[in-house]
């Protein structure tokens, strides 16, 4: 997530949450995987894949592709795999995608299991291969090669880079002068977000037109037949649910076994989905706010009203007088907010959020700055982990258009500090980074219905802080073939937290039972 003050609208990818603690969905052209008839190129389609399906000549070097899978440690396979930079032009130039597979442990192989663990700009190959347990439940693992690639623009497939690391510590960390929302507020991060853009044009080039989330569902289909596999079984987090919903809107009957868990809802827009955020953390805060005064050593006092306006306060104190780390950085209102929100998105992290409190407190930063440092993925010597940051903001810039309108952004800022009295403020304005952004938008907020596909579970955690309850409500409603399945509880997802959950997912990618409604799972 990047600070709510420069850019609005990021979901933490699942990896990083459990290890430190739509789009025009209507159709695609048709040539697109189409199984008959002559192709755009004017050549007769039959070209065959690994799975026996036909599609056009243009499209058959990349649905039909042999990936040559090489051990890469820990009983882990991977692989390269190659797709068009531009989907309509599939004779042009073309980029490579990484892949992960850890293959079935039993004797009985029900095919590959797809996982994405979020962002967007989360690495699902590292995410499988540092907590593969995490990501699938064992019991899965006997049955089903666990498979995930890092998509277009993330992590070891080709990516979006932009910037040096003492700049993205810049970017990131340094205090903008004058108070949020002034005039020299507005100017200072304008001219941070228009020279990051800046940089991402130049080092990426013409892939940073090219990252959006309906590209990436076409790369997920032709990597589907490549790997042998007729049908799609896929386990989605967070922003991974954005790219499941979508899958099964352009692609329904292709769709297998499909479970979407901490749900985006793609006719959000992106400030209906920063407002649900501002809800979330506010409604998280508040919980942990109760709990914390409940118990003892709570840097807060007081009733949860009281409390939050201390949080403000604090807030407040720091972007005046902001608390130097024994590094020399800076802590502001941006850094801070940031160390607050990571540990809200799992109520056992709740600890390292009072601690964390009491220390600012004190006048004191360097923790403040781990948390914020391990939800950037900066390591200790300043160099960073991977390109999160920059490949969410390529691709959430894309997906959702800016909002420039001064009545309509005055309006928004309104509605945010209404819903989010703790949070709200800090979070207006948040349309500059992507309204500076070099590379226009390409998607349009719109419905998905997945007619004809098998049916999917949508899962949703009532007290989820980065994906709202609601959403997942809507999008179980979206699709045709849908069956809500609701967790009682608090965090970000439930596959891992909840059970019930956790028994009925398992026995749906099993056999494909489905729930006859909604069990609301409680434990």
């Amino acid at each position: 997530m990047r600070s709510p003050i420069r850019t609005r609208n990021r979901m933490l990818g699942l990896a990083a949450a459990a290890t430190a603690l739509a789009l025009v969905l209507s159709g695609c052209s048709t040539w697109f995987g189409s199984t008959g008839g002559t192709s755009s190129t004017g050549q007769p389609a039959g070209n065959s894949t690994p799975t026996g399906e036909k599609v056009d000549a243009a499209l058959q070097p990349f649905y039909g592709q042999s990936l040559a899978w090489a051990d890469c440690g820990g009983g882990f396979q991977c692989a390269k795999a190659v797709v068009p930079l531009d989907w309509s032009k599939p004779t042009g130039d073309t980029i490579s995608l990484a892949l992960i597979k850890q293959p079935a442990k039993g004797s009985t192989r029900l095919g590959s299991l797809f996982v994405n663990p979020g962002g967007p700009g989360v690495s699902a190959v590292d995410f499988v291969k540092d907590s593969v347990d995490f990501a699938v439940d064992p019991e899965l693992q006997q049955q089903y090669d666990i498979v995930a690639f890092d998509p277009r623009g993330v992590g070891a497939s080709t990516e979006v880079t932009c910037v040096t690391p003492s700049q993205m510590d810049a970017y990131l960390y340094d205090v903008i002068p004058g108070s949020h929302g002034s005039a020299e507020w507005q100017a200072g991060a304008k001219a941070s977000a228009t020279a990051f853009g800046a940089g991402c044009l130049s080092k990426t080039g013409a892939l940073l037109g090219h990252v959006d989330t309906e590209s990436t569902v076409r790369d997920f289909d032709a990597l589907r037949a490549a790997i042998g596999d007729t049908g799609l079984n896929y386990l989605g987090y967070s922003y991974g649910t954005f790219i499941g919903a979508v899958y099964a809107d352009m692609f329904p009957t292709k769709v297998n076994r499909l479970v979407l868990d901490g749900v985006v809802d793609p006719t959000s827009t992106g400030f209906a989905s920063t407002l649900g955020q501002a809800k979330g953390f506010e409604g998280a805060m508040r919980a942990y706010l109760k709990d914390c005064l409940a118990g003892s050593g709570c840097p807060f006092s007081g009733t949860v009203d009281n409390a939050s306006k201390q949080v403000q306060t604090l807030l407040n104190a720091v972007d005046a007088s902001p608390i130097r780390a024994s590094d020399g950085r800076e802590l502001g209102s941006a850094s801070l907010l940031t160390a607050i929100f990571y540990p809200l998105y799992r109520q056992d992290s709740w600890p390292y959020l009072t601690q964390m409190v009491t220390q600012v407190k004190q006048g004191k930063a360097d923790l403040a700055f781990q948390l914020a440092d391990a939800y950037n993925g900066r390591n200790a010597d300043g160099t960073y982990q991977n390109n999160q940051t920059e490949a969410f903001t390529a691709i959430n810039c894309l997906d959702y258009p800016a909002v420039t309108d001064p009545a309509t952004i005055a309006q928004q800022n309104t509605e945010l500090i209404a819903a989010s009295p703790t949070f709200g403020p800090w979070w207006t304005y948040g349309d500059i980074g992507c309204a500076a952004w070099p590379v226009p938008a390409t998607r349009t907020p719109g419905p998905v219905s997945a007619v004809g596909a098998k049916p999917i579970l949508v899962v949703g955690t009532t007290d989820d802080p980065a994906t709202p309850y609601e959403d997942a409500q809507s999008v179980a409603k979206q699709l045709t073939s849908a069956q809500l399945i609701t967790y009682v509880g608090e965090g970000h997802t439930a596959y891992n937290t909840s059970t019930c959950v956790k028994k009925i997912v398992n026995e749906y990618f099993l056999t494909g039972a489905v729930p006859a409604s909604d069990p609301k799972c409680t434990n």
